[in-house]
């Protein structure tokens, strides 16, 4: 499958963006899917993840109550809302998904992806 992400920019802090992540090539319904991101001169961190049916979700503490993973399987897209961006979440966004056998499991660890797509940078200005 083939993850393509869009809606990074730039915006004040305080605003919002919401980052699509479009697959193709397959049936999006059987993935997992998760978002992470990389600031300049960091490492990779998790976001936030959903399960294949929907059903669970994770987020992590910097973003909890300010950010929302939804999908839309009809679309074969999965979405990240940020509200309330902080100078902080300045970062490059990538989406991943993962085949899931089981409906309501989640995955927060990057080396548990295998699709991931090309990233959307945020910028935050102060």
């Amino acid at each position: 499958v083939q993850l393509q992400a869009s809606g990074g920019g730039l915006v004040q802090a305080g605003g919002s963006l919401r980052l699509s992540c479009a697959a193709s090539g397959r049936t999006f319904s059987g993935y997992a899917t998760g978002w992470f991101r990389q600031a300049p001169g960091e490492g990779r961190e998790f976001v936030a993840a959903m399960s294949r049916n929907g059903g669970s979700t994770a987020y992590a503490d910097s973003v909890k109550g300010r950010f929302t993973i939804s999908r839309d399987n009809a679309k074969n897209t999965v979405y990240l809302q940020m509200n309330s961006l902080e100078p902080e979440d300045t970062a490059v966004y990538y989406c991943a998904a993962r085949n899931s056998f089981y409906g309501q499991s989640y995955y927060y660890r990057d080396d548990e992806y295998v699709y991931w797509g090309q990233g959307t940078l945020v910028t935050v200005s102060s």
